[in-house]
């Protein structure tokens, strides 16, 4: 019987030391992960910050569009001898001139 008990523990011990080895490695590695899983989260990566900056680009340029739409719809009444709209086209060229320093220059246009 002595015999028997002695032979199932050394079984169960040959056959938990892989469980026992992994619970370790999963408990010594689990800060690590965490801290790991932080950083990402709060980290921007270089793609990530260049969609961002090309995202606010395009909506510069789309915003530049209308503005420029507008500014050729008043010169045209400006054009027609409305005044208020001459003085609607300076603002909007104004507002124009403010968005332009953050829109890059394409090469290839010029």
């Amino acid at each position: 019987m002595q015999a028997l008990r002695f032979l199932a523990l050394g079984l169960c011990a040959v056959t938990l030391q892989g469980c026992l080895a992994k619970a370790a490695v999963d408990v010594v590695t689990l800060p690590v992960r965490a801290v790991g899983a932080g950083v990402d989260a709060v980290t921007t990566s270089q793609s990530e910050a260049d969609e961002k900056r090309g995202r606010e680009i395009r909506k510069r340029e789309e915003q530049l569009g209308r503005l420029q739409r507008d500014y050729d719809r008043q010169l045209e009444r400006c054009a027609d001898g409305n005044d208020e709209a001459c003085d609607r086209a300076q603002a909007i060229r104004a507002e124009m001139q403010a968005i332009l320093p953050g829109i890059p220059v394409d090469p290839e246009r010029n």
